[in-house]
């Protein structure tokens, strides 16, 4: 298996089963997110090194406007794909297996999980995984200490209050916050 057939079947939505090749291959995968965020987060480093040990992580490059204050962590990392002018705050947490798209000018506060895989319910099936993306759009500010699920998009300008869970959809030009997290108004209000 290789990086772009394991991207393919993640990003299918398919389960993936325990000890399979797929399963076997993320491991292989997390294993090197790992050694990365451990070079990432376990000294200084200049905005410019961020971005580039960012994008050995990633396989993607990064210019100027992403901004990353680490530690940051992953299990993953090929999953990912971030817009121009994102910031990210320290102590973020990405499990990105099943994808995570972040748009332009987005904001994610200090302690943001995104969690972009689930488990099976029942007992025999509760070591398989099952990866649904997370979409962010453009503009959209997470507040601290959110928990952001697999499947979920938060639309373009949207905010997520501080501690929130969002596990359903958010519109575009809204605040919502809770557990779960509920639209409580328009930006515009």
């Amino acid at each position: 298996m290789d990086i772009n057939e394991f991207l393919d079947y993640v990003n299918s939505g398919e389960t993936i089963s325990f000890n399979s090749e797929v399963h076997k291959y993320m491991v292989k995968l997390s294993d090197e997110a790992m050694k990365i965020t451990s070079e990432l987060n376990n000294s200084y480093h200049t905005p410019e090194e961020i971005r580039k040990i960012f994008a050995t992580l990633t396989g993607k490059p990064f210019n100027e406007s992403l901004n990353i204050f680490p530690p940051f962590y992953t299990d993953c990392g090929k999953n990912t794909n971030i817009g121009e002018g994102v910031f990210i705050n320290s102590c973020c947490c990405f499990q990105d297996q099943g994808g995570i798209i972040i748009g332009d000018g987005a904001l994610i506060g200090h302690q943001v999980v995104l969690a972009t895989l689930n488990h099976g319910f029942s007992p025999e099936s509760r070591h398989n995984t099952i990866p649904k993306s997370i979409v962010i759009g453009k503009n959209v500010w997470i507040g601290s200490n959110s928990t952001i699920l697999g499947g979920v998009t938060i639309g373009d300008n949207a905010i997520i209050g501080a501690g929130s869970v969002v596990n359903k959809d958010i519109p575009p030009d809204t605040v919502a916050a809770g557990v779960p997290a509920v639209v409580i108004k328009s930006i515009y209000d």
